[in-house]
């Protein structure tokens, strides 16, 4: 098992505690980050372990009952939508017009290990395809 594999499972055991996430204390500004595009909605910033050239993370300020995409429901469309949008603006701004790449990672075996939605943004370089299947 990879470490991010173990890292998913270990989060999953804690996903609905509703403990602050590193994302809420982000939000908080009581971790630094290297904010790229910031409203009233989302907040996205540069991945400090990152996958490609260009690795953002676009996270909803509200976490409410969005810890993972499963959780979505009806009424969190608008946050949804405006995720997607911003990870658009993002690559936009990031020079990403030859391609990228917009990744949700969901539950254990999708190797999600913080559970509050984020969308990874990831170019900046050539991708593969398929991604992580065995």
């Amino acid at each position: 098992m990879s470490d991010e594999q173990s890292k998913a499972q270990e989060a999953a055991a804690l996903a609905d505690s509703g403990a602050p996430t590193i994302f809420d204390k982000i939000i908080a500004k009581e971790i630094p980050v290297d904010v790229v595009y910031e409203d009233d909605v989302c907040l996205a910033f540069r991945d400090i372990s990152k996958l490609a050239p260009t690795h953002v993370l676009v996270i909803p300020k509200v976490r409410g009952n969005l810890t993972s995409l499963s959780k979505a429901e009806e009424s969190d469309k608008d946050t949804l939508g405006h995720c997607l949008v911003v990870a658009n603006k993002v690559a936009k701004q990031e020079n990403l017009g030859e391609g990228y790449r917009v990744v949700v990672n969901v539950g254990p075996n999708g190797c999600q290990s913080v559970y509050h939605l984020h969308l990874h943004v990831i170019g900046g370089v050539q991708l593969t395809w398929p991604p992580g299947v065995p």
